[in-house]
């Protein structure tokens, strides 16, 4: 379903929560979108010492899923993807976190 399919209308959902289906009101709202492919930590002088095809060693290993974020909070994992000449990154789980 896309948001397109919604028609304003306001229904719940399996769990009982209400669904909001008229969401053109939020359409323009900017959002932050990171993809962490892994991280490391490393003093400064570490750091003031790579130079131009310097290899940093991550977290992860090829083909981990890479975490997904919108506003600084996690929400998904997914994993990264080439189209055309472009790196992309598809999501593959959505975390359900609690509300604070």
């Amino acid at each position: 379903m896309s948001l397109d399919d919604f028609d304003g209308q306001a229904g719940m959902d399996a769990d009982g929560a209400p669904i909001v289906k008229d969401l053109e009101a939020v359409y323009d709202i900017p959002v932050q979108i990171s993809a962490v492919l892994g991280k490391c930590t490393m003093q400064v002088s570490q750091l003031l010492k790579l130079g131009r095809g310097a290899v940093v060693e991550l977290d992860r290993k090829v083909g981990e899923a890479i975490d997904i974020y919108v506003n600084n909070r996690l929400v998904a994992r997914g994993e990264v993807v080439v189209v055309e000449d472009r790196l992309g990154v598809t999501m593959t789980e959505i975390i359900k976190s609690e509300r604070t």
